[in-house]
């Protein structure tokens, strides 16, 4: 949707621009960061439907940007990064990214990527149905709001975070793979990459259950996917 606001931040300014330049293309409002410190502060006052963001910054770097932008905001955040090591990934991913892409990378994908998940977004905060309310034994997902409720304490989630508890939590006692949970929430073929499922289903047990290592609710069934459990 034209107009949304993209915070890219990265300390480059050739990726800055090439970056802006197809994003204003498509009608995007563009703000730019140069280092961790100026990115925190401007999420804060923009306000942005979705953020760019290098892991290598000066001054606090992409991993800290985000672990702090997620005190406040569930807004989509895509890692770019010229390291592509899966370590790396699963360190962006557990931070509480959505998205991660290796440098060099395709201006045109990266620009599908963005309108992927702001669609995603948009489509989640206008859910307007009379399910719309989940609620589990200490736990309320609440679709409208796009908002997690934990023992009457509300957590913070990231959308990917989000779009999965939900889609689980929809199926309850339904076996979903990996390759479907992928395929529904980042709109792609997962081509083997089950580390980005993994990651995190493994951030929102950390959130929801009381001991993520012997989950209640996010049960792993061995070789077939995930199942979230209720009492029938």
């Amino acid at each position: 949707m034209a107009g949304e606001t993209i915070l890219i931040v990265d300390d480059d300014e050739d990726i800055r621009e090439v970056i802006t330049l197809y994003l204003e293309k498509e009608g995007y409002h563009v703000v730019s960061a140069l280092d961790g410190t100026q990115a925190v502060s401007l999420t804060l006052t923009v306000n942005p439907d979705l953020v760019i963001l290098d892991m290598m910054l000066p001054g606090l770097d992409g991993i800290e940007v985000c672990q702090e932008i997620r005190k406040k905001l569930t807004i989509p955040i895509i890692f770019l990064s010229c390291k592509g090591e899966p370590l790396d990934k699963s360190m962006g991913l557990t931070a509480g990214g959505d998205d991660y892409m290796s440098k060099p990378f395709e201006a045109v994908e990266l620009l599908a990527r963005v309108k992927a998940h702001l669609r995603r977004n948009r489509m989640l905060q206008n859910v307007n149905n009379s399910n719309s309310i989940l609620k589990y034994p200490g736990l309320t997902i609440d679709l409208m709001s796009y908002s997690v409720e934990v023992n009457g304490q509300q957590v913070i989630f990231s959308p990917k975070e989000f779009q999965l508890l939900a889609l689980l939590a929809q199926n309850p006692n339904t076996v979903l793979s990996s390759n479907d949970l992928f395929q529904s929430i980042w709109d792609e073929e997962s081509f083997g990459d089950h580390r980005t499922v993994m990651v995190h289903i493994s951030n929102i047990r950390k959130k929801i259950e009381n001991n993520p290592s012997n989950p209640i609710y996010i049960q792993t069934i061995k070789g077939l996917g995930y199942k979230f459990c209720v009492e029938k």
